[in-house]
């Protein structure tokens, strides 16, 4: 027989609990996104869901964890969107240039998640006063793709090089691209991820006979 708890001790929640969270966390998301991290209120998010404020306090110990599980939801939607893309590729290029791209059409629909995203990750502090996600948070993305470059050097795909310092490097030019889309709305998003995709392109493959 199924046990009522999660593996780590948590009583399991029913279906309409897991609904109304789910529900809760996107009006949190979107009202983030309209009005910017320091306006958003448990109040306002409750209006946004048509619940009152101590439905909110049922399912969420206060803003803080609601602001966690809205940046989680979020980069579980981009993993699920990117990895159905890159598990297609054959090759660490192919799955690096798929991935670049992927998040921009991802993003490119999902501008709301982006600008919620943007606003939680710049504000949210642990209660000694740090950023809830510093630059730590990224370790498991910097890890994949360290993975991912090594294949690409073991297979022979890729030049020698610094898989750390192109990992990190990678994802801060994904981070410099989403800001400025977010700044210049009107900026060709896709194009530019197709830029950036060519750079590490080039960046990263080992020279090929012929080449300078």
């Amino acid at each position: 027989m199924q046990s009522d708890n999660r593996p780590d001790g948590q009583k399991r929640l029913s279906f309409i609990e897991e609904a109304r969270r789910a529900q809760i966390v996107v009006s949190a998301q979107e009202v983030l996104a309209q009005l910017g991290y320091a306006n958003t209120s448990l109040a306002r998010i409750a209006e946004s869901a048509g619940i009152s404020k101590g439905v909110i306090s049922y399912h969420f110990a206060g803003k803080n964890e609601l602001m966690e599980q809205v940046v989680e939801k979020i980069y579980r939607e981009i993993t699920t969107f990117v990895l159905a893309r890159t598990e297609q590729e054959a090759t660490a290029a192919g799955a690096l240039r798929t991935t670049i791209l992927s998040v921009a059409e991802f993003m490119q629909d999902h501008r709301a998640q982006l600008l919620a995203l943007g606003e939680v990750q710049s504000n949210l502090r642990t209660p000694d006063g740090a950023r809830r996600y510093g630059m730590a948070f990224n370790e498991p993305i910097y890890h994949g793709r360290e993975e991912l470059l090594r294949r690409g050097q073991a297979d022979g795909e890729f030049r020698p090089f610094d898989t750390r310092v192109m990992a990190v490097t990678v994802q801060a030019g994904l981070d410099a691209m989403f800001a400025y889309w977010v700044s210049y709305p009107d900026h060709d998003l896709h194009a530019h991820a197709v830029e950036l995709a060519d750079m590490f392109d080039l960046a990263t493959r080992r020279e090929r006979p012929g080449e300078a």
